[in-house]
């Protein structure tokens, strides 16, 4: 059997930990498969860039971060354009076909997944793993590289205490997620944050200025405000992606963290900050949370490969390993319910979300 492993997308903590889970799992219990990296994910099933991995490509990076296979990104609705006179979807079923792969195994996240949708239509064996650190991989309660981006962020908050603190400022900490708002709605209330704002929640900056002032009155001379990057104001919430993007640019503002500090600093009277931790909270070494996933997960898939089932992607639900057909999730994203208990939690303990 003939088996190739490819990472898709941003890199993250814990795709280490999945490729050495099932290499591990593979040589340990059908030692005559041949294993392959495929380079810089999808980009080296399209232009034939694979390599053969022995046992010592799998040892040593539990607890390395990124990935040694290299990534890239290849949007998802470019696999299927004409590109002299053939598509990047073609091409990879041709490399599939030729190389005589019985599966290939794609880390990713949701865009990773419509294209191992469209692979596996193709005729292609594919198995999935849940990689990303927004969380937002329908039909898995977790996926791997979560925990690890949620423990950064939450230390960052952490950290801008002090200097809030020390200053009397409010602070605006930006956390990674432009369509979801799980990494900051997790990393808010583990941090300690005052105001929680996320994209499944549009938010009033009327609100946000009455939250900000009763703590202020409270006798509370700082603030910690955690702001989604794709946050929405509830004046944009009917604007298309574009529009809201458009919208910022106007302003010279790469998000609305910006403008909402600028206008608190204006409206409120306060002194004010914006702190962006960035591509620090998807960098780093998995946390021990991830290891142990990251590698139920990838012994999970191997063995979902010598049972002979395709087509699907590995999944943990309700603590358990399981898997969901690849029809089923591709395409959909896991969001924040307005209703869920942790939110509730949250209001409960103070925290606004602006609304």
């Amino acid at each position: 059997m003939k088996v190739g492993i490819l990472t898709s997308g941003g890199d993250c903590p814990g795709l280490n930990s999945v490729i050495r889970a099932i290499g591990k799992h593979l040589i340990n219990n059908s030692p005559e498969t041949e294993i392959y990296g495929i380079t810089d994910g999808y980009a080296g099933l399209i232009d034939g860039e694979f390599r053969r991995m022995s046992a010592e490509d799998f040892s040593g990076i539990l607890n390395v971060g990124g990935t040694i296979l290299g990534t890239s990104r290849r949007p998802f609705k470019q696999m299927t354009l004409p590109e002299n006179g053939t598509t990047r979807l073609e091409k990879m079923v041709e490399n599939y076909k030729k190389f005589g792969f019985d599966c290939i195994f794609t880390l990713g996240g949701a865009g990773t997944h419509k294209t191992a949708a469209l692979l596996f239509a193709e005729g292609c064996r594919i198995i999935g793993l849940p990689k990303t650190i927004d969380n937002d991989i329908f039909g898995t309660d977790t996926t791997f590289g979560f925990h690890s981006a949620l423990d950064i962020a939450t230390e960052c908050i952490d950290r801008i205490h002090t200097t809030a603190a020390s200053h009397g400022r409010t602070m605006f900490v930006e956390i990674m997620g432009n369509k979801v708002g799980w990494l900051t709605l997790y990393a808010g209330i583990a941090g300690g944050a005052d105001i929680i704002l996320i994209p499944e929640i549009p938010f009033n900056l009327e609100k946000v200025a009455e939250a900000l002032k009763r703590r202020i009155e409270g006798g509370k001379p700082f603030n910690i405000v955690a702001v989604a990057e794709g946050a929405v104001l509830d004046s944009e919430v009917n604007f298309k992606k574009k529009e809201r993007a458009f919208a910022r640019r106007t302003l010279n503002e790469a998000t609305v963290t910006n403008h909402l500090a600028q206008w608190v600093s204006d409206n409120v009277g306060v002194e004010t900050r914006v702190v962006v931790p960035g591509h620090i909270q998807r960098g780093g070494n998995p946390s021990a949370y991830d290891r142990l996933l990251s590698t139920r997960l990838g012994s999970f898939a191997a063995q979902l490969c010598l049972d002979g089932k395709f087509g699907v992607t590995a999944a943990i639900v309700n603590g358990q390993i399981t898997y969901n057909a690849l029809t089923e999730v591709a395409g959909k994203t896991k969001f924040v319910p307005a209703d869920s208990q942790v939110i509730r939690a949250a209001r409960d303990i103070g925290i606004s979300f602006g609304d």
